[in-house]
């Protein structure tokens, strides 16, 4: 906190070279899934654009996240290696992820959620994350937020480059025309590292692979009306560790596992003067397959998962002030493993959020219907309002309802319980912001709460045979946990001078558990640390415009597991950032992360890079 209040006081200072702030209008699309500016919104929103996205360097994800409040990264080994988001306290799981207005969920995975390991960050133009509960407008799986990651659209070519620590190769290449009525692009990458072991006791390292390309087009038709195709294919090959015999304990193994993501939209828009459309339909489809080469050369375990969704939605401008965002959808996903025959699942929705907008106040509330295949219907409720004060201040509030359905792989796996209910969550929040994160002075603090309630856990049934338990030796899924998250979110940004920009951003979650009677309760939730920080400052020197940069996290004490018995210190790392403009066309840059070589982890057992040094090259043409 000491840290915190002097930059803070340092922006006070510094507020009259701020004077002449330049912002631009940002656009959002997660509060209410039509285009919409951010100040209208009382939801707590973070929108990360490309070029800062390229500022942090490097294809992991996770160093650009960290960037926002209210965030914190689980890995299971180095780059690549499983990563879950973790937003307000709530499971990785439990955060809708979009990737160019694609969920890509992977539906076969036991939690149903998306793992970022495999997201890099080419060819990504902007993010979106919303913190909180908003199942109104998104469904099921937006019980701690929405991130969505939309691709880049550039007229030209960018090409770029870097090769550094582990030997470690990331290439990406992005094309793009755009012209009246019509724009195309294309984008390529491919990352290779030799990485490092994923048990933190072992030392052979564990590579990564990953090919990847993505799409998008949009041609107008008619007036008003267009034609929108994205897609976006990747494959990786990531080298783990596990439980060899005779001890079983994590350790070095030859095993590795391959991912195979294909998903893509193709879709109608329509835009009139009164009222406007979209129809589209989307699939994601996510297979998997893990290799021990020391039983046989053909994968011991696989899986496949497999999303497709036909939706419709749009926005209605009433009159004075009055707009009705709705949609109405239907999916149908379907799941199956080497050990489970196929399962398939339909929900169907609809739902409508009012707004209003009449000078400084804006209003919104909605309604959602889901009715679901397996487990029958849910209704969600979602409100919101901001309020401006003047001088780029305002006021904002947000109440959110949030479900999570159950997985096919929790419904009818070997452990599955055909009985189980959705997940349910209530999300609540308050700030006061000024301008935002992207403007000349970013100010905000915002208090939340989210009670969360019919959670999904394992059970053991070990010594069991009635009850939940008959005919499940190994266990199985039930609805037993509830949980509580609370805490407190502050963003410091400003422009000091035309050559320096300073950020921070913080946040302290308290994430414990409130199942009744539970062996566990008043514990903390496991891997949530309850503080952490992220400042960062950049300098654009007058020689050349060569740029200085720095980044330093701070998180701080968790725990492994549900009873608080592995304590998972806190750590603080540093990264040194450094970018060079050659010419107008050609830019050098190079990094060190974890500058000071802490030892940390963010999950037991599972190793962390130490020091790591990068250099690369961009291009534009």
């Amino acid at each position: 906190m000491k840290y915190l209040f002097l930059l803070g006081s340092f922006l006070s200072i510094a507020t009259p070279a701020m004077a002449q702030e330049a912002r631009e209008t940002v656009i959002t699309v997660v509060a209410s899934g039509s285009r919409q500016v951010l100040s209208e919104t009382g939801q707590s929103i973070s929108v990360i654009g490309a070029e800062e996205i390229g500022l942090v360097q490097g294809p992991d994800l996770g160093r650009v996240l960290e960037r926002v409040p209210g965030v914190t990264l689980t890995r299971n080994g180095g780059l690549g290696s499983f990563t879950g988001l973790r937003v307000r306290g709530a499971d990785a799981e439990q955060l809708l992820v979009l990737i160019d207005g694609v969920r890509v969920a992977d539906v076969a995975a036991p939690g149903g959620g998306h793992d970022l390991g495999t997201l890099m960050t080419g060819g990504i133009g902007k993010i979106e994350l919303l913190r909180g509960s908003n199942s109104v407008v998104w469904g099921s799986q937006a019980m701690g937020g929405v991130l969505a990651v939309s691709s880049r659209e550039l007229n030209g070519v960018e090409a770029s480059a870097e090769y550094g620590a582990h030997d470690t190769l990331d290439g990406q290449v992005d094309a793009g025309l755009l012209g009246d009525g019509y724009s195309v692009g294309l984008s390529a990458g491919h990352t290779r590292s030799d990485g490092i072991s994923s048990a933190a006791v072992g030392t052979e390292p564990d590579g990564l692979r990953q090919w990847r390309l993505g799409g998008r087009a949009r041609m107008e038709l008619a007036p008003g009306l267009s034609a929108r195709v994205v897609g976006r294919y990747a494959r990786t090959r990531l080298d783990i560790d596990g439980f060899p015999a005779p001890t079983y304990a994590f350790a070095d193994t030859d095993e590795f596992q391959k991912a195979r993501q294909i998903s893509g939209r193709a879709g109608l828009d329509y835009s009139g003067k009164a009222i406007e459309l979209r129809a589209g339909l989307a699939l994601s489809d996510t297979r998997r397959r893990y290799y021990d080469p020391a039983f046989a050369a053909a994968p011991n375990y696989a899986t496949f998962g497999r999303s497709t969704r036909a939706d419709l939605g749009g926005r209605w401008r009433i009159h004075g002030g009055f707009e009705l965002d709705f949609g109405a959808d239907t999916e149908w996903t379907r799941f199956s493993s080497t050990f489970d025959a196929a399962r398939r699942a339909r929900q169907s929705s609809a739902h409508a959020l009012l707004g209003w907008r009449g000078g400084p106040l804006s209003l919104a509330a909605g309604l959602r219907f889901d009715d679901h295949s397996r487990f029958g219907s849910e209704w969600t409720f979602g409100a919101n309002g901001s309020l401006a004060l003047g001088g780029a201040w305002r006021l904002r509030t947000s109440y959110g309802e949030g479900f999570k359905a159950p997985t096919l792989f929790q419904l009818h796996s070997d452990y599955g319980n055909a009985l189980l209910s959705p997940e349910r969550s209530r999300s609540y929040d308050l700030g006061i912001e000024r301008g935002d994160r992207n403007a000349g002075l970013h100010l905000a603090l915002t208090l939340f709460r989210r009670d969360s309630r019919d959670l999904i856990d394992f059970v053991s049934c070990f010594g069991v045979t009635s009850g939940i338990c008959a005919g499940r030796p190994f266990g199985t899924y039930d609805n037993v946990a509830r949980a509580r998250a609370e805490g407190v979110e502050l963003e410091l940004g400003a422009q000091v001078s035309e050559r320096v920009r300073a950020q921070a951003a913080w946040s302290w979650t308290r994430a414990t558990n409130r199942t009744v009677g539970g062996v566990n309760r008043g514990n903390d939730l496991a891997r949530r640390p309850r503080h952490a920080l992220t400042a960062s400052l950049d300098w654009r020197s007058p020689l050349r415009d060569l740029t200085l940069g720095a980044d330093v996290r701070l998180v701080g004490d968790s725990f492994d597991d549900a009873g608080n018995r592995v304590r998972l210190d806190g750590h603080a790392l540093a990264t040194l950032r450094a970018s060079l403009p050659v010419s107008e066309a050609i830019e050098l840059f190079g990094r060190i992360e974890n500058a000071t070589d802490t030892r940390y982890e963010t999950t037991a057992g599972y190793g962390t890079s130490g020091r790591a040094a990068f250099a690369g090259a961009r291009a534009r043409f």
